[in-house]
């Protein structure tokens, strides 16, 4: 039988644990991270849309496209665009403020 100790106060050990954790983040990050400009495929799986859904969040005059280059989404527009309209939703609304029963 083999026995383990492990002395979660040890500096040593936290400090390694800590290291270790921010590898794996980073690597989730590094796997996960988007491109610049998304395609309309990329827009669908990314938000897990349909075709019809994506047709209208593209032909809207406030969505962000860039169509010089064919149909692109810049992805840092795209997530200022999402801030905007979540904090309208917020102020306007008060789904955020119903009680679940």
């Amino acid at each position: 039988m083999i026995q383990v100790n492990l002395d979660f106060a040890d500096d040593n050990f936290r400090e390694m644990l800590r290291e270790e954790i921010k590898n794996a983040v980073a690597d989730v990050i590094r796997q996960n991270q988007l491109p610049p400009m998304l395609t309309r495929k990329q827009l669908m799986e990314l938000f897990n849309i349909g075709e019809t859904k994506a047709s209208e969040l593209l032909n809207r005059s406030d969505f962000p496209v860039f169509r010089e280059a064919g149909v692109l989404i810049p992805t840092h527009m795209l997530f200022k665009w999402i801030e905007q309209h979540t904090r309208w939703f917020e102020d306007n609304t008060d789904y955020f403020n119903r009680k679940v029963i």
